[in-house]
């Protein structure tokens, strides 16, 4: 199993993950603080559980610093269920948001949910859609060679779609693989947001949608694609 950074201030809940996620055989490094966690961050971490109160900054903060140096997955546990936080985490890149009090058991399901969507790689290194390319290495998307500022979110959500080209997916499985949050704050709605953002930023009439098709009454699908 892989190696686990917790990054948690309150110490009861530190050394509890500590021990419930070494009985599942996950190696783990602990940090009560953002800046503890930024010198024990390494490439041999493999995922971090990272709470967003900290006593010396949050972990807004350290997400997107970690994120710039590695597209690390990142889970929240937090007990800040705020709607605009659980999106705000979501949208900056964080791959899941867990609110405390949860269970053990629903935890390590969804972190080894998290490491299996994340290891699961693609060997083709871009994918291009019509005058879209998506650059799987670097994170990155272009139309006709200019670089289209999407969010972590809006860039994972292209990316299921683009992996899975002429494919029908529904509202809810285009969701369920790209988190895991309460469905009190994952909707049709929020869903709706984000296509109509990514289409603003890559389709020539986000009216008249050529790359994300609407299917009527099930989902979205991708235009033609070519992989590389």
């Amino acid at each position: 199993m892989g190696k686990i950074l917790i990054v948690e201030d309150d110490e009861s809940i530190r050394l509890g993950l500590k021990y419930y996620l070494e009985q599942e055989n996950f190696e783990t490094v602990l940090a009560e603080n953002k800046k503890q966690a930024e010198e024990l961050f390494s490439k041999e971490i493999e995922l971090i559980l990272l709470d967003i109160n900290l006593p010396d900054g949050n972990g807004f903060d350290l997400l997107k610093k970690c994120k710039q140096q590695r597209d690390i997955p990142v889970i929240f546990l937090t007990a800040n269920d705020a709607e605009v936080s659980i999106v705000m985490g979501l949208d900056m890149g964080a791959d899941d948001y867990i609110t405390k009090p949860f269970k053990a058991r629903e935890l390590v399901s969804r972190i080894k949910s998290v490491l299996r969507r994340t290891s699961t790689k693609t060997e083709t290194s871009t994918i291009q859609i019509q005058d879209i390319t998506i650059d799987l290495k670097q994170a990155k998307v272009f139309k006709m060679r200019t670089d289209v500022m999407l969010t972590a979110l809006e860039y994972k959500i292209l990316l299921v779609l683009a992996l899975n080209s002429g494919t029908v997916f529904s509202r809810e499985k285009i969701l369920a693989d790209i988190w895991d949050v309460n469905e009190d704050f994952v909707n049709d709605n929020t869903l709706t947001v984000y296509i109509k953002r990514i289409r603003e930023k890559i389709e020539d009439n986000p009216n008249q949608p050529k790359i994300i098709e609407t299917v009527r009454g099930i989902g979205y699908k991708i235009g033609e694609e070519n992989e590389k």
